[in-house]
């Protein structure tokens, strides 16, 4: 077995039993108990567990939402991987909405320069890089700015969203299930994403393999609502499969 695929094991039995033990993790995968702790390590800092003496909790016992920088570091070739297939995803012209996130930001870094877009934003540090490029307009949703995630939200940056109508929103999540949809852990930034995704034609959803089977307390959207969604092939394709019957196509890179 791969470490990859242990690591996602060990990540389904921890949300399954709401805790795992370093010991018996070592003996059920005929590891050493540092290799499983190297496992533990590299799942919290991917921000999906947090590692207790002798084991491991799932964070959505904590209510913990990791802060955007630590989310940045993690996953970071799978993020850049799911960013460029997301330029297929572009209009040759038009608007677009993009999230506030980890993964869309690695969308912003890599926006050709060739195409005159409008590009809708509700976080300052992306609205920032994108404000110099010369052939983008860029729209900034101002609002309530939350620290953990730089984005904004409440009702000055939701307001805006009823008269406009984009061709593409790119969206981030925090969870993604065949049984919840797409759920992040606050409120006010799950009605903020909510609001976006009504203020475009097509929805398209950046979410990296470790969010898959993961489920915070604010729901903003169905699978039914997503056009696509675009993940990176450490996720099952089993699951991809049980996710795409909900309606969305499924780009696995």
């Amino acid at each position: 077995m791969y470490a990859e695929e242990r690591q996602q094991e060990i990540l389904r039995r921890t949300r399954e039993a709401g805790r795992v033990d370093v010991v018996t993790l070592a003996e059920d995968f005929g590891v050493t108990m540092e290799t499983i702790r190297r496992d533990l390590t590299v799942l919290e800092r991917a921000g999906t567990l947090r590692r207790v003496h002798g084991g491991a909790i799932p964070i959505e016992r904590l209510g913990f939402e990791p802060a955007l920088a630590a989310r940045d570091a993690v996953l970071t070739a799978e993020k850049e991987r799911i960013a460029k297939a997301a330029l297929a995803e572009l209009p040759d012209e038009g608007s677009i909405i993009i999230d506030a996130g980890s993964t869309t930001g690695r969308l912003v870094e890599v926006l050709p320069s060739d195409r005159e877009l409008t590009v809708i934003v509700n976080s300052p540090p992306l609205a920032t890089v994108l404000a110099t490029r010369a052939n983008l307009n860029v729209i900034m949703l101002g609002g309530r700015v939350r620290g953990r995630t730089l984005a904004t939200v409440d009702d000055w940056a939701m307001r805006p969203l009823d008269r406009l109508r984009v061709d593409v929103a790119f969206m981030g999540t925090n969870g993604c299930s065949v049984e919840a949809g797409l759920t992040t852990p606050d409120p006010a930034e799950a009605a903020m994403k909510e609001s976006m995704m009504k203020a475009a034609l097509r929805t398209v959803v950046l979410v990296d393999h470790t969010k898959v089977g993961n489920d915070y307390l604010a729901r903003f959207a169905r699978l039914s609502e997503v056009s696509v969604l675009i993940t990176d092939t450490g996720l099952d394709a089993g699951l991809a499969a049980d996710l795409a019957a909900e309606g969305p196509e499924v780009v696995r890179v």
